[in-house]
């Protein structure tokens, strides 16, 4: 059976699955940020060419690229009918090179692509974004799970433009609520992405109401 993106229903997904967890994962998504927020506080009163700044740097970005696969560990559980465990993030936390050269040649061909008249590179864009599901959800490799997911979205692009719009207005609201609403916004944008990367995988375990 082929996959079908259907917005109304990623909209129903999306509210069935934040309702079954919603404290649980706004409450880790709001830790992160309230983390992050003192850590960069702590960098900002280092001096701009100091070791401890470099260091602070590069611990940010460590502790920013486990929590995003953590959190989309938690995102799958969720989806799975499971509790979202914190254990997650110390088990997804093998996988940080992986993902780490996955984005740096994400970013290579999206910006090669944004040269070639913008266009190629938001298309391409659109057809490599799940590479980071495919990682945590199916334990693939930096190469094999960008492959995967242009694999997967092959007949989609419109669906996933769609699919975009429907988050920026997403994001967008939750701007708008004085930016307090991204602390809501944000995990039902990883909520989305994430239901839509099982649909288009025949992964999905259906949840009863």
């Amino acid at each position: 059976m082929e996959a079908k993106i259907v917005i109304p229903e990623v909209m129903r997904a999306l509210w069935k699955y934040l309702k079954s967890q919603v404290w649980v994962l706004v409450g880790l998504f709001t830790g992160y940020v309230l983390l992050y927020m003192i850590f960069w506080g702590i960098q900002l009163y280092t001096p701009p060419s100091s070791v401890t700044r470099l260091l602070m740097s590069f611990f940010l970005a460590v502790f920013s690229l486990i929590f995003y696969l953590g959190y989309y560990k938690n995102i799958f559980q969720t989806i799975d009918g499971e509790e979202p465990q914190f254990s997650a993030y110390g088990r997804q936390a093998g996988k940080f090179f992986s993902t780490f050269i996955a984005g740096i040649l994400f970013a290579a061909i999206f910006i090669i692509g944004m040269i070639f008249l913008v266009l190629p590179g938001i298309y391409m864009a659109i057809r490599l974004q799940f590479y980071v599901a495919a990682i945590v959800d199916d334990e693939m490799g930096a190469v094999d799970a960008l492959k995967h997911s242009w694999d997967i979205t092959k007949g989609h692009s419109l669906s996933l433009i769609l699919l975009m719009l429907v988050m920026f207005l997403v994001c967008l609201m939750g701007t708008l609520l004085f930016g307090i609403g991204l602390l809501v916004a944000i995990p039902l944008i990883y909520i989305m992405q994430c239901y839509v990367y099982r649909v288009l995988n025949h992964s999905l375990e259906i949840i009863e109401d």
